[in-house]
């Protein structure tokens, strides 16, 4: 499923890890752990001006083409002010503003919410989360946001097309001869129906994949649980590492496509030496393989032009 090449430095070893079914690569230097560049969380507990909190979240965010908004236990889902996608909708997790443990059922009522919202758009959906600023989290305040667009974004454009080969070419589901694999290594975390398991060419730092046995939202409804408890689980270890942020992404097919493909989800845990700061990579950079500018070009051409003027 993949292949490592090892090197051996004066000052450790070095592993360039590529993954077969993609060709992403990546590489590893398990000797970088020793510069404790991980922080501890540090997020505000003030909540002023934040729109998530309950005195304010029913009075500056959006609503729905129909003038609602979709609350579901403690969460609330409206669609994104400031969206870069076809459909973009922010599912707010808690009515607390600075959160550091979440129950299973916060998770699981914004999956669900997240997966209603989405539902409304037919196109490639994905949940994602980028947790405390070093994440690219721009507001502490947890929340979910769920993307679909006409075409699937780059990690998911990929898997999904070599999906397709290998099981042209294999005869075989590659994600179910992936889970074969992965169960019986060194990698795998624990799950038998949602399969959780260090991903053996990582796109971040400690990443982690659930796969799932589904590829489509439509099936999502009957999995929300066991995945909310999985994820907690991820962000129980990470925690036990020493780390607090992190990103998530739960990338799906198409509804109607069959192109042996299974959704799965993405945690990688997120570090940042300067706690004041907010990182600009998150899940989309980061898991998404796609990043989100707000610069356009041609603007920054006519400024240049303009500068001296």
């Amino acid at each position: 499923m993949f292949s490592v090449r090892e090197v051996i430095t004066s000052r450790g070893s070095l592993q360039f890890r590529s993954e077969n079914l993609t060709g992403f690569r990546c590489r590893i230097s398990p000797d970088r752990m020793k510069r404790q560049i991980d922080q501890s969380q540090n997020s505000s507990s003030t909540s002023d001006g934040c729109p998530f909190c309950p005195d304010s979240i029913l009075k500056v965010t959006p609503t729905f083409p129909d003038g609602q908004r979709i609350v579901r236990g403690e969460s609330v889902t409206f669609p994104n002010m400031f969206p870069f996608s076809e459909n973009h909708v922010v599912t707010v997790i808690t009515r607390e503003h600075s959160v550091i443990h979440f129950s299973r059922q916060q998770v699981v009522d914004a999956l669900l919410a997240q997966t209603e919202a989405l539902r409304r758009a037919e196109g490639y959906a994905s949940i994602n989360w980028n947790f405390l600023p070093s994440s690219g989290a721009s507001i502490i305040h947890p929340h979910m946001q769920g993307l679909s667009d006409n075409q699937p974004s780059r990690i998911a454009e990929i898997y999904i097309g070599s999906s397709e080969q290998y099981r042209k070419k294999c005869g075989r589901i590659y994600w179910e001869d992936l889970r074969e694999i992965e169960r019986q290594s060194e990698r795998y975390l624990f799950g038998d129906e949602i399969l959780w398991a260090a991903n053996a060419v990582p796109l971040g730092e400690r990443e982690v994949r659930g796969i799932l046995p589904i590829s489509t939202l439509g099936e999502m409804e009957n999995y929300a649980d066991l995945l909310a408890r999985g994820i907690l689980e991820i962000i129980s270890l990470y925690r036990k590492l020493g780390t607090y942020a992190f990103n998530m992404s739960v990338f799906f097919d198409r509804a109607g496509n069959d192109h042996g493909y299974r959704a799965f989800c993405s945690m990688i845990s997120r570090i940042n030496p300067n706690p004041a700061s907010t990182s600009d990579s998150a899940f989309m950079e980061r898991l998404h393989l796609e990043p989100v500018i707000m610069t356009l070009p041609e603007d920054l051409g006519k400024f240049y032009k303009k500068r001296d003027k």
